[in-house]
């Protein structure tokens, strides 16, 4: 997120950024629910797929953002404690956002959910912030191992109750776990409607979360190191790789890789692709031979548009969706929605179900994308 200042733009992040938002706009957005292509679905607990990486892009990108404008303000000698209140209020307003767009789902306060991947981002925000103003890599390195370190022994060594009375520690399957036992505690009756015993985006998953963002954090520490003697991109690629492994090792012999439990091993495995993915932006955008660099960003360009207003466009495709599935249309038992109507009529184009569930993501996708790149040509850019 660049929202808190104005350095000098890194194409690799607004690229990066912009395939991140693109991805979230893509896979939250088809045509039906019950036709979709299995890369575009999460995982059915374990494991990972191409959009159980979209959401930790996402938070990487804002580390490596913060990185550059709040690492920046705290070199110059500005106020901390002053930024970190800013940071705070910027948070708690992101936070309501995602909150009133849960009241759009639900439109009732008695079992209005509470977490949300809004209010995750400004956890991780109010979380990582104090290590980025006050703290250098190895405070940043710490404390993502502190992080990591506290969800693996509050998740494998605590006994709690599952949702099914049984009292044990390290149970990970759904609602059984200490997180599931934790949120129903805090948050009673206003957890995912799917579930309501769990909540993929619950308190405890925030931990590894902000783990995420902090290695963002130390991309952008990485980025911004004028004395770096090797290419940046090298340095990003071996790390992803380190990254990988480590996750994929750590998913075999410890806990496994779940986004739903957001464990320490979907953290780095996620944190790996995502350096691997930034390794390649930078090289291309930022690094490459200025002939190839210039057509590298004409390319990237749709990608960079998305990303230089992520979150107001992450919002606001929310925001379209719900409308869509509010307004009825015609007089059907049950009535149906405009979404439905707009489905409805692909699905009569010689397509399977699944693909004719893909052209209405995508076309949502060119929608937004029309309104990202109507405010990069008028030149607003919304800062929360």
């Amino acid at each position: 997120m660049t929202d808190f200042a104005n350095p000098p733009r890194l194409a690799s992040l607004d690229a990066f950024r912009g395939l991140a938002i693109a991805s979230m706009v893509l896979v939250n957005n088809p045509g039906s629910w019950a036709h979709i292509h299995r890369p575009l679905a999460h995982a059915e607990w374990n494991g990972c797929t191409f959009t159980d990486l979209v959401f930790p892009f996402f938070l990487f990108a804002a580390g490596l953002a913060m990185s550059i404008s709040l690492g920046r303000k705290a070199r110059d000698g500005s106020d901390r404690p002053a930024i970190l209140r800013t940071l705070v209020r910027r948070a708690a307003t992101i936070f309501l956002i995602g909150m009133l767009l849960n009241l759009m789902s639900s439109l009732q306060f008695s079992t209005l959910r509470i977490p949300g991947v809004l209010q995750r981002i400004a956890l991780t925000i109010i979380l990582a912030a104090p290590i980025v103003l006050w703290g250098k890599w190895r405070a940043a390195l710490i404390t993502i191992m502190g992080l990591l370190g506290l969800y693996l022994m509050l998740m494998l060594r605590v006994p709690v109750p599952g949702a099914d009375g049984m009292v044990a520690a390290g149970r990970l399957a759904p609602g059984q776990d200490f997180g599931a036992w934790l949120d129903r505690l805090l948050l009673g009756g206003h957890l995912w409607a799917r579930a309501r015993t769990w909540d993929p985006e619950g308190i405890i998953g925030t931990l590894p979360a902000t783990a995420n963002v902090l290695l963002g954090v130390l991309a952008g520490q990485f980025l911004g190191n004028p004395g770096t003697r090797i290419r940046k991109s090298l340095g990003l690629l071996l790390a992803g790789l380190v990254l990988l492994g480590l996750g994929a090792g750590l998913g075999v012999v410890l806990i496994p890789i779940n986004k739903s439990l957001w464990t320490p091993s979907y953290a780095l495995f996620t944190a790996g692709w995502s350096a691997l993915f930034l390794a390649a932006f930078q090289a291309a955008l930022d690094e490459a031979p200025l002939p190839f660099r210039e057509r590298a960003r004409r390319l990237c360009l749709p990608l960079s548009i998305y990303g230089m207003n992520a979150l107001f466009l992450f919002v606001f495709s929310g925001v379209v969706a719900r409308v869509l599935q509010s307004i009825h249309v015609g007089g059907g038992s049950p009535p149906q929605t405009l979404k439905g109507k707009a489905f409805e009529i692909i699905a009569t184009l010689p397509l399977s179900p699944a693909n004719a569930s893909l052209t209405f993501a995508v076309l949502f996708n060119l929608a937004m994308f029309g309104v990202a790149w109507f405010m990069w040509r008028r030149k607003w850019f919304v800062k929360v």
